[in-house]
């Protein structure tokens, strides 16, 4: 505002050494400024504009990335959950297969001891069957050697057979009971073929029982004595030939 003392009817003074501004001028100032104030506002509202624009872009662009991370986010998740899953389910096949292998190992421990017990019984059997082996060839060689000496003897026995048949007619049966029935002839001369016999047998002491002589020797019981302490069984025939030719 102009001081009063430059003031004429509303109207300014010229003069004093400085042109006074116009009305016009200030009007154009102010529509310049106006003008500007305008310019700056429609920038700085076109500028808001965009950014709003490319907040807004962003916003969705960040819901969009957003939507895919938490959508891979679940993926992964379940993809984790799954194998979480699968691990749990591996060791507890682990623990199983641990087990069922630990069970196997006391099977074999088990199979192991048993085939060890198994092992020293063959051992032991195999022993038992060596000796037995061993034994049964040396009663083989005894009954091999008894045998031998049985046959010579029944060799001689038959050769003293023959020879008694021949020389005295002497026959030798076996009958019941496990008796040896000893029949001779050529005793009387009238009658060659009567036969005169007895029976002899060993009983449960091993020694010689001499019974049912025919005809009936008195002295049969005297010979069994002699044959039973001697042993002599040739003089014991001779005996009972004998005594068999003096009876009348």
């Amino acid at each position: 505002m102009l001081p009063a003392n430059q003031k004429t009817n509303g109207r300014p003074k010229s003069g004093g050494g400085r042109r006074p501004l116009s009305y016009k001028m200030v009007e154009d100032e102010l529509a310049l400024l106006d003008k500007s104030i305008n310019e700056f506002w429609n920038k700085f509202k076109s500028s808001v504009s965009d950014t709003s624009c490319q907040m807004m872009a962003l916003r969705d662009s960040y819901k969009d990335i957003n939507k895919a991370f938490t959508e891979k986010l679940s993926v992964k998740l379940k993809e984790e959950e799954r194998m979480v899953q699968m691990f749990l389910e591996y060791q507890n096949e682990i623990c199983r297969q641990n087990k069922l292998i630990q069970e196997k190992k006391d099977k074999l421990l088990k199979l192991t001891v048993e085939v060890k017990d198994k092992k020293q019984e063959l051992e032991v059997l195999t022993a038992n069957i060596q000796d037995l082996k061993e034994e049964y060839a040396r009663k083989k060689e005894t009954i091999s050697t008894a045998k031998k000496a049985s046959e010579e003897r029944l060799k001689r026995l038959q050769k003293s057979v023959d020879l008694y048949k021949e020389r005295l007619g002497l026959e030798i049966r076996k009958i019941y009971g496990d008796k040896l029935q000893f029949i001779f002839t050529n005793i009387d001369p009238k009658h060659p073929d009567s036969p005169f016999m007895f029976c002899l047998h060993l009983n449960e002491a091993r020694d010689y029982e001499v019974s049912d002589s025919a005809p009936q020797l008195e002295c049969l019981a005297e010979f069994q004595e002699n044959v039973r302490k001697t042993k002599n069984f040739s003089a014991f025939l001779a005996n009972v030939r004998k005594a068999f030719s003096t009876m009348d």
